[in-house]
């Protein structure tokens, strides 16, 4: 069974920077493909980033481009989401989402992944 704990959620203003973590427990020999969703309040579920256990190709939604990166920490399975340039439209639930192999066209689908954190709210005021 694998478990994601997600932090450094908070409030900031707009214009301002979080850094999200996610680390995954399960199985130490094998490197997950892990990303980054968000649900907004009243919204579906959106997209964020990924990156790919394997390679470490990543992926962004479009509202997003630019201003997050995602990274991961050498060959652990903890990741990071450096948020940059924060809007009052990036106030979510963010969720860490994690499985063990996701191909590269799916990393957008939040279908593709079986292991999901409890969320960790960022706020960010106006």
């Amino acid at each position: 069974q694998v478990q994601l704990v997600e932090s450094g959620g908070g409030l900031v203003q707009t214009g301002g920077s979080l850094r999200l973590s996610c680390t995954a427990s399960g199985r130490t020999d094998t490197r997950y493909t892990m990303g980054w969703f968000r649900q907004a309040l009243g919204k579906e579920r959106e997209f964020v980033a990924a990156i790919r256990g394997r390679g470490g190709s990543t992926a962004y939604g479009d509202s997003v481009k630019g201003r997050f990166t995602i990274s991961r920490d050498g060959v652990k399975n903890t990741i990071f989401l450096q948020m940059n340039n924060l809007k009052p439209e990036d106030t979510a639930v963010y969720y860490c989402a994690a499985d063990t192999y996701v191909i590269l066209s799916a990393l957008s689908d939040e279908r593709s992944y079986d292991y999901w954190g409890q969320g960790t709210q960022v706020s960010v005021s106006s």
